[in-house]
Formats: C-alpha cells, sequence, structure tokens
C-alpha cells in the first residue's frame, strides 16, 4: 500500500503533529511493501504539488493540529485547492488525525464531523478520523531537569491522577499510535480500539481540570516564562484599558 500523508502544522517537522505521524508511520511501513509520500502544506509554494499528489494518491492521511478550536489556515487552503478534484471516481480515501493541547476531546467533534462530510462532498471513502487532545503534554516530561518535576510526571503517568496523568506518558501514546498505523497498513483503516483510546478524555472531571491546570503550570508554564525571563510579569496587562486622567 502507498500513502500519501499531508501535515498541515503550521510548525512542520518541528510540531507536535509530527512526533504523532513519526509513530504512525513507523508501524505503517513495518508491513512489507508499504511506502508513503510526505508533504508539509505549511510549503505554500509548492500548494499545486499537493493537489498532485492528492490527485495521484490511493490513500490519503490529512493530520493537522487545532488552535483554539480552529484548523490552520494552509489546511483550510488546501481542502479549497481541492475542488477541481471534487466527485473524480479514481478520488482516494481518505482519514485524518486530528490534535490539539486541550485535554478534551470534545472540542475536536465539530471538525471530525466536518471531515467526514468533506470526504463524502470530494466523493472520497471516509476511513475516519482519530482525534487526540492533550498533545501538548507530550512536551512536559522532556523538560523536567530536577526531582520534583520528574516524580511529578512519574506519579501521574503510574496512577492516571485526576484521568489526566496519562497525556505525561509519552511512550505509551507513541506505541498506540505505531500500532494504529501498523494495523492501517494491514487493513486500510483505522482500529476502532485504539481510536477510542487516544480519544480519551472525552470531558476531564473537576479534579482532572485542576490537575491538569496546576501541573501544566508548575511544569510548563512557569519553565518556559523563567527561560525567557518572563515570569515577574506574568500577570502584566500591557493592554489593558486605563481610565482617563480626570
Amino acid at each position: 500500500m502507498r500513502l500519501t500523508v499531508f501535515n498541515g502544522s503550521p510548525r512542520g517537522v518541528h510540531s507536535n503533529t509530527r512526533v504523532l505521524l513519526d509513530a504512525f508511520v513507523e508501524g505503517f511501513v513495518s508491513t512489507r511493501g508499504n511506502t508513503i509520500d510526505l508533504a508539509y502544506l505549511i510549503r505554500r509554494g509548492q500548494s499545486g504539488e499537493s493537489v498532485r499528489l492528492f490527485s495521484e494518491a490511493e490513500h490519503v492521511l490529512l493530520a493537522f493540529p487545532l488552535y483554539f478550536d480552529a484548523m490552520p489556515a494552509a489546511v483550510k487552503e488546501f481542502i479549497e485547492s481541492l475542488e477541481p478534484l471534487r466527485g473524480r471516481p479514481e478520488n482516494p480515501t481518505i482519514g485524518f488525525i486530528v490534535q490539539s493541547g486541550f485535554p478534551e476531546s470534545t472540542h475536536s467533534r465539530y471538525v471530525e464531523r466536518y471531515l467526514e462530510k468533506l470526504a463524502a462532498r470530494l466523493g472520497c471513502r471516509f476511513v475516519g478520523a482519530v482525534v487526540k487532545g492533550g498533545v501538548e503534554g507530550i512536551r512536559v516530561p522532556p523538560m523536567q531537569k530536577g526531582w520534583i518535576g520528574k516524580t511529578i510526571v512519574a506519579v501521574g503517568k503510574a496512577t492516571n491522577t485526576g484521568g489526566v496523568g496519562h497525556l505525561f506518558d509519552v511512550e505509551r501514546l507513541r506505541r498506540t499510535l505505531v500500532d494504529l498505523g501498523r494495523i492501517y497498513g494491514e487493513t486500510g483503516g483505522f482500529d476502532r480500539d485504539l481510536v477510542a483510546m487516544l480519544a480519551h478524555l472525552e470531558k476531564v472531571s473537576l479534579l482532572g481540570f485542576w490537575v491538569t491546570q496546576i501541573a501544566m503550570r508548575l511544569l510548563y508554564w512557569d519553565p518556559m516564562l523563567r527561560a525567557n525571563g518572563a515570569y515577574a510579569n506574568r500577570y502584566a496587562r500591557p493592554y489593558a484599558e486605563t481610565s482617563p486622567a480626570p
């Protein structure tokens, strides 16, 4: 099987989307004879090449992040550029991977419905959409240099504290995506159980909300602020309205 993969992240090779795709592709190519073509939609000067790749593909996977519940402009532009191919009998099968920093999968359900409609409008067989929230959590473990941060991450992974501790389990996520890619390479579709596992949690509990807020602040946001000399200004409001002088 030959799979054409489109990475729709604005950050290209340095993105969380790339991390997920690398694991998926590792599993996909583990089946003898499977190969991939990879394109980055952020390379806007090559938009014509991306359309050509789509037109010649048998199987397509489009992966992208959501930013504040919206797909990147480069992805929307690519989708609109496919209009001339709409309804072709030879259009490829198509599947999607949608990732976001939000820990709840519910944030991505509306775009999932849109993607299913998109496949139908293009005349492509829809093989499914993988939704993965909380992906920004994979950046947390490598940032921990002290024993406190490492301990918090270790305890979170081991106990799944508040139902969100698994978001720091980078190896678990990688294994799941490798398995997802392997099964896709063997069957041409996504495994439903693995898709459901990746989508967990649909909604966080109140405890999970507070665990996420505290852990991400202590382990992620505060260290970045300190590293960039901005911690002391973390509550600054440079654009706040001020009352006019009397």
